[in-house]
């Protein structure tokens, strides 16, 4: 057989064909591009809001490492680097924190950090460098050098007080004199400031010191990591520790090491609420957004095309192979495809960087870097262009299959089977006429119908999205109430005790104060498991240095050993700010009655850690309030008098109660206490008391930790106002946090989603209106010759327009019945999917995106079917007839 090179005829014949047919051709052009902006724009700003998001939270958090092992020894940070999957890591020793002014009112801390910690912490250096080994210099940010009178300058000598081992009853105070060797300006995002010195000088400061404190970070080490990716952190630290033998389910078993997963990157997020209805939901989110975006290009084509079938045929009867036929359509498409998809790319690229500058002051990020992600583009394209040949191999298979004969003869719907016909009085009326048209092609109908529907459903998703903020939620988990009042120590994770009553009679003095609750705090000793003791302490002490400590603790014989609990002293009114996990408060409100609510400590994610303490409801504590302590060395057990301690010694010595009474309490409740009426330091079991009866039964030893604070919304900036003037005015050693600072960090978080969230939800909206315009051209330009014919038959202008208009408000009243249901079924896909993922989301059920978009659909229903019959009136119904038939 001979062969024929027929390809460079088909090509030419495929341009030529499109050429004769621009109307369709820039519709199809339109749809394409609009395809592949959709998802450009969603992608775009989808990762500029993850990107704006993470970089705000590092901030807070000090650092956009994926996870941290906390508590650890040098040995074991340097045994844990060296796993696979870690990519690169950093390590930090603490040292300790100045207390005193001027920085009583700042949280700052003092550690040694390598390059790589020092990078992922956001403290390198702006000027100068970190500091050099076997030197006295320093580096720190702005904010110290300003509270101690600096200007920042290489080689200034900086003094700085700090205290090794805060809240440990025997805290060890340093002051040292350093060279300023680099700085960096401070953020007033980042929760603390830091002053980073040699490792050389941490170890010199570090020989001798020791402490058996569970709350004393000085002299541990942390390990914080970077993964390969953020998908599953906390089950890659988990599969490190494992690795070498440790683990972190159980902070009293043995080899128990704590891990940190950083809450800034939202796959973590999305990974600890991994249920199935969670991804599910995601899923079908997902699948919205696809089927939406590939309706769009299928529709048009699966409409327009119908009307060249009958060309196809016509080159069919001159001995064109169905190959040849398919190879037409999908040349067509191609090119249609190559003018439409870079438009589309370039357009949704744009929109998105017009659209993130706007919302990014809300994030605190001063300048923004764009990165053009080749991952974006790439997969819009690719996604655009299969669906446009998915869309046109139908047609071409069509083609190709039919004998010519029925290829020339093809009509829209007339593959419909054939049913008898019944006499009816409104058969030919335009309305009638109009329903009977979309009866004829039900699945173009249906899919017309369908991506409207989908249209709305996404914008539901968005807009449902961009109000669901709450900021109710978001200041549960920060504020429990309008203000929190207490000495400076508190709000830095320390204890001052400085704090009075003398203070809340001034407040209350005031007038302002509407509602209000305090808090006291004391220590007690209890008896509890030594596994458990052994578990939370073998964390971060030797196992030497553990056994020598414990030895000569008190023991009852029944393998409990004596050690430190926390209390709280709670009025009803703070009584009422925390989280029941278990049990029923109310007795907790009698100071008759003797009763106690365990506490547990909680995750990052706000969920109770219940191994956190060995007691359960239902169980009796006694708890024994010591008088008078005595100091011991665990070397030997025995006692030292205290003219005679020596700091050199300090690490050898541990106390224990001499004078005491005992107290037995019921347990009643399991509760967590939010992070803003805390102690604010963790370690050891923690039980909640009634306010009075651990004044009672303390003896005096209960101190004030803080006073909560409500006003009425009007008396705020007054109380804002005095609470100012007190603690800089009259006592410089009080301090307070007010709850519209966490307003502000909300409202500017919730204004970046919103005007993202709208942004999108502008894009969908006009994506249905363009596929709603689509739908109504495609169809009107390919059943011209109908119309053409249905008018030499008697058919009045008049009425076709009315059946015209008929169609397209058939076709609104449809897609607003099926988005109704979609809406409400995306509405509880929402609720189970995003409230899962961000903890500060409520569903609100709102039917607006439809409100506003039926209307819409319906006047374009109305207006665009005319619009577009008045283009193809101009020709005569000769003309349309024959230009048909050519």
């Amino acid at each position: 057989m001979i062969q024929v090179n027929n390809r460079p005829a088909i090509a030419r014949l495929a341009r030529k064909s499109l050429l004769a047919n621009r109307t369709r051709n820039l519709v199809a052009i339109a749809a394409i591009a609009l395809t592949s902006s959709l998802f450009t724009a969603l992608f775009t700003i989808a990762m500029c809001l993850n990107d704006s998001f993470q970089q705000q939270t590092f901030r807070q958090i000090g650092g956009n490492m994926h996870g941290a092992f906390k508590e650890l020894t040098l040995a074991q940070a340097e045994e844990l680097s060296t796993d696979p999957l870690i990519v690169s890591s950093g390590k930090r020793l603490m040292l300790g924190f100045p207390c005193e002014a001027p920085f009583n009112k700042v949280h700052v801390e003092v550690s040694y950090m390598d390059a790589v910690q020092a990078k992922g912490s956001f403290c390198e250096p702006e000027v100068g460098a970190l500091p050099a080994e076997g030197t006295d210099e320093i580096a720190c940010d702005t904010r110290i050098l300003s509270l101690l009178g600096i200007t920042p300058e290489i080689g200034a000598k900086v003094t700085l007080p700090y205290v090794l081992g805060q809240n440990t009853y025997q805290p060890v105070p340093v002051t040292d004199t350093f060279t300023l060797s680099g700085w960096w300006e401070y953020d007033p995002a980042g929760m603390a400031s830091m002053a980073l010195v040699p490792r050389s000088y941490a170890e010199q400061v570090l020989q001798g010191y020791s402490s058996t404190d569970p709350n004393d970070s000085t002299g541990k080490w942390t390990l914080n990591v970077y993964l390969k990716n953020a998908n599953h952190i906390e089950k890659d630290l988990k599969t490190i520790l494992a690795n070498h033998g440790y683990q972190s389910d159980d902070s009293s078993a043995d080899h128990f090491i704590d891990i940190g997963v950083s809450w800034a990157y939202l796959s973590s997020a999305l990974e600890s609420s991994a249920d199935p209805i969670t991804m599910l939901g995601l899923a079908g989110v997902l699948a919205v957004i696809v089927l939406t975006g590939y309706l769009i290009i299928y529709n048009v084509f699966q409409i327009s095309v119908a009307n060249d079938i009958r060309f196809y045929g016509l080159l069919k009867t001159i001995g064109t192979t169905p190959r040849q036929l398919r190879r037409i359509v999908r040349q067509q498409a191609l090119i249609l495809s190559a003018l439409g998809i870079p438009v589309g790319l370039a357009l949704g690229y744009g929109a998105g960087r017009l659209l993130a500058p706007a919302a990014l002051p809300g994030t605190g990020i001063a300048q923004v870097t764009y990165s053009v992600n080749p991952v974006i583009f790439v997969g819009s394209a690719a996604f655009a262009l299969i669906t446009v040949l998915v869309s046109c191999a139908k047609p071409g298979r069509m083609a190709g299959k039919v004998s010519p004969v029925e290829a020339v003869r093809y009509t829209e719907g007339s593959a419909a089977p054939k049913k008898l016909h019944r006499r009816a009085t409104n058969g030919g009326k335009p309305a009638g006429m109009a329903l009977a048209n979309l009866g004829r092609s039900r699945k173009k109908t249906a899919l017309v119908v369908l991506s409207l529907s989908l249209a709305v459903a996404l914008m539901q998703v968005t807009y449902t999205l961009s109000i669901g903020f709450d900021m109710d939620k978001y200041l549960k988990n920060w504020v429990v109430s309008d203000f929190v009042f207490s000495d400076a120590g508190y709000f830095q994770s320390r204890s001052d005790g400085t704090f009075d009553e003398a203070a809340i009679a001034a407040v209350d003095a005031t007038g302002l104060v509407e509602n209000s609750g305090w808090q006291y705090t004391a220590s007690a000793s209890l008896f509890e498991p030594e596994s458990y003791i052994r578990g939370w302490l073998g964390a971060f002490l030797p196992q030497e240095e553990l056994d020598a400590s414990l030895k000569y603790q008190e023991h009852d014989g029944n393998g409990n050993v004596i050690t430190q609990s926390d209390l709280y002293g709670m009025t009803p009114f703070a009584l009422g700010k925390v989280k029941l996990v278990e049990g029923d408060l109310s007795a907790l409100n009698d100071p008759s009655q003797n009763v106690a609510a365990l506490v547990y400590s909680t995750d990052d994610y706000d969920v109770a850690q219940t191994n956190s303490n060995p007691a359960h409801v239902g169980d009796t504590v006694t708890l024994r309030y010591v008088e008078e302590w005595e100091t011991y060395d665990i070397r030997n057990g025995e006692t030292v008098p205290v003219d005679k301690l020596s700091d050199a010694d300090m690490m050898y010595y541990n106390r224990r109660g001499v004078k005491y009474h005992e107290v037995s309490y019921k347990v009643v409740a399991a509760i967590t206490v939010p992070q803003a009426m805390s102690l604010r330091y963790g370690g050891g079991s923690q039980f909640a008391l009634n306010a009075e009866v651990l004044q009672r039964d303390a003896a005096g030893e209960a101190r004030l930790l803080n006073y909560l604070i409500d006003t009425a919304p009007e008396n705020a900036p007054a109380m804002e106002e005095f609470l100012d003037n007190y603690t800089n005015n009259v006592d410089a050693g009080l301090d307070y946090e007010s709850k519209d600072l966490y307003v502000d960090q909300f409202t500017q978080m919730r204004n970046m989603f919103l005007l993202m969230g709208g942004a999108l939800s502008a894009v969908v909206a006009v994506v249905g209106v363009l596929n709603f315009l689509n739908a109504i051209l495609t169809s009107i330009l390919a059943r011209r010759r109908e119309f053409a014919v249905l008018q030499s038959v008697g058919m009045t202008g008049k009425q076709l327009k009315t059946m015209l208009v008929c169609e397209g408000l058939l076709y609104a009243a449809f897609a607003a019945c099926v988005s109704l249901v979609l809406s409400i079924a995306v509405g509880a896909v929402v609720q189970n999917t995003i409230g899962n993922i961000l903890w500060f989301f409520t569903y609100r059920f709102t039917l607006l995106p439809l409100g506003v978009l039926a209307p819409l659909f319906v006047l374009l229903g109305a207006v665009l079917p005319l619009a577009t019959y008045r283009l193809t009136a101009r020709q005569s119904i000769v003309e349309r007839l024959r230009q048909s038939e050519a």
